[in-house]
């Protein structure tokens, strides 16, 4: 099986990611990486906000641009029952469908990709039952022939053994080519815990597009993260 570090060598502008993995001591763990090539995209942070979620932020105020929701959003929330972790807005859909009694594969369905042409980036998103310990994984994407009209795949994880992973990237590229990501990866992992699992994600990210990455335990919430950005010093 492909190791992470494998995988991102293989596909070094990955845009954002989404992780699980069951790190070696048995403990399902959640992973989110940001990359990225321009300007404002490299000047983005993930910070704690005050109602315990987990944000994208600008390094510096936006300014006069305002709010850019497709580089700005919460990307991982949680509840009594629930966590859910993806690359933008969709995040709180999916919470708040799942709020309502929604079971996971409806909630995830009907979303739509990012109004970004010529790209058009997959909204992609990350369900984990904090008590059934179970998990999804979403993608809405645009289809190849051109049709306007979200395709959405939705895959219920099976039970990963220590040292299992799944990923899921918004881009397929060389840093240069962009292409989507057609399906998610099932990759192994050495790391014995959300710390190194960390670690372990962000010396597999190039260091020419690495922004951002957190790790932090699903079944718990959204608590007590870990990050790393490319604006500080490497640890």
């Amino acid at each position: 099986m492909t190791s992470i570090l494998e995988a991102l060598r293989d596909n070094p502008y990955p845009g954002r990611l989404i992780l699980l993995a069951r790190t070696m001591d048995g403990e399902p763990t959640a992973g989110y990486a940001l990359t990225g090539r321009s300007a404002a995209s490299r000047a983005r942070r993930i910070e704690s906000t005050p109602s315990g979620e987990l944000a994208v932020v600008p390094v510096v105020p936006v300014g006069a641009e305002g709010h850019d929701a497709l580089r700005h959003y919460i990307a991982a929330t949680a509840d009594e029952r629930w966590t859910v972790y993806g690359n933008g807005e969709q995040v709180a859909e999916v919470a708040g469908r799942l709020a309502k009694g929604l079971a996971p594969g409806i909630a995830l369905e009907g979303l739509s990709y990012e109004p970004d042409p010529p790209i058009h980036t997959p909204r992609i998103t990350a369900v984990v039952d904090r008590v059934g310990r179970q998990a999804w994984l979403g993608a809405a994407r645009r289809p190849e022939g051109g049709r306007e009209s979200a395709d959405t795949v939705v895959v219920a994880l099976g039970e990963l053994s220590p040292g299992q992973a799944v990923m899921l990237s918004t881009y397929r590229s060389d840093g240069d080519s962009v292409s989507t990501a057609p399906r998610h990866l099932d990759l192994n992992t050495s790391a014995r815990d959300a710390d190194a699992l960390l670690t372990e994600l962000w010396a597999a990210l190039d260091p020419r597009f690495r922004v951002a990455a957190v790790t932090f335990a699903p079944i718990i919430g959204v608590r007590g993260p870990v990050a790393r950005h490319a604006q500080a010093p490497a640890e």
